[in-house]
């Protein structure tokens, strides 16, 4: 990669009652199924969406906006927006609270809102716990974004991703860092806890797309950051930011469905193919993030994707 710098019984705690608890998992999944047929019946196909670096931009446009209306064609139904924040977008898809710690689990029944999670969603192993992934819609990656002014330098790129990926997390000790907790940003995920780095927790009630601008207003002097809204930061703000380095390797993105929905997953993936093959997908790349396959070209030049 180039470096650019519901359930209808209450179920009680899996610790005390784990196989009851899947048993009631598993019925009531199949009597509150809201898979493609139904969802044809009902006529609106409901898209779960968060605000966030032009995949959704709120107005009825951004790369994962359009592509779902596309898909309401599709299958013949009206779409419709349902606007949803990083806390609660999966809760609204499955219907239940979550728990991430100190293991996933689903805990209070509540409204079911939407069909489809579509808002550049990493694929994330918590995640796949609670939800399906369709195939991937766009890469992504994190990496560690800091204002131009930062006394911290980027790393020099050796060819290896691993050595890249073990020095910038080496910048870490050289100035605060926004993190964020249960999202792609997690320090978890990538083994940053207890190491001596100096982590700063950006609140969970936040938009990610407030990541940036924190920085630049000197809340803190560098961001964990993924991929596809570095793109969109370094064009916002030119010649303010730069990357430092990798911090992952290669992430996917991917719209996010209930695991009683496999149908509309299907239904969705067998679209999603069809829009690589005749150019409406880089038309769409193109217009929200014409330099993604420029710094990830693995991706976009893969031969399912015709130019």
């Amino acid at each position: 990669m180039k470096y650019i710098a519901s359930l209808p019984q209450k179920i009680r705690r899996a610790a005390t009652a784990p196989l009851l608890g899947l048993a009631l998992l598993l019925s009531g999944t199949a009597v509150q199924a809201q898979d493609l047929a139904a969802i044809k019946e009902r006529g609106v196909i409901r898209h779960l969406g968060v605000p966030y670096a032009r995949f959704v931009m709120g107005n009825g446009e951004g790369f994962d906006a359009e592509i779902m209306q596309l898909f309401a064609k599709r299958i013949g139904v009206r779409y419709e927006y349902v606007p949803t924040d990083w806390i609660n977008v999966i809760q609204d898809l499955i219907g239940y609270d979550v728990e991430y710690r100190p293991e996933v689990r689903t805990t209070n029944k509540r409204a079911i809102r939407g069909d489809i999670i579509a808002n550049g969603l990493t694929i994330l192993p918590p995640r796949k716990k609670l939800i399906d992934y369709s195939q991937p819609t766009f890469p992504s990656a994190v990496w560690l974004l800091a204002r131009s002014d930062s006394k911290v330098t980027p790393i020099v790129p050796s060819g290896n991703l691993a050595k890249d990926i073990e020095a910038t997390k080496a910048k870490l000790k050289e100035a605060n860092t926004f993190v964020m907790d249960d999202s792609c940003l997690d320090p978890r995920l990538y083994g940053l806890e207890g190491k001596g780095y100096r982590l700063q927790r950006f609140s969970t009630n936040a938009s990610l797309n407030d990541m940036v601008p924190a920085v630049l207003k000197n809340e803190s002097e560098m961001t964990l950051l993924d991929v596809p809204d570095i793109i969109v930061s370094m064009e916002k703000w030119q010649g303010q930011i730069k990357v430092i380095g990798p911090i992952s390797g290669e992430q996917l993105m991917a719209a996010g469905f209930r695991k009683d929905s496999p149908e509309l997953r299907r239904e969705f993936d067998a679209f999603l193919n069809e829009i690589k093959a005749n150019g409406t997908y880089m038309q769409l790349v193109n217009k929200h993030y014409r330099s993604a396959p420029r710094y990830l070209p693995e991706f976009f030049h893969a031969p399912s994707i015709k130019k």
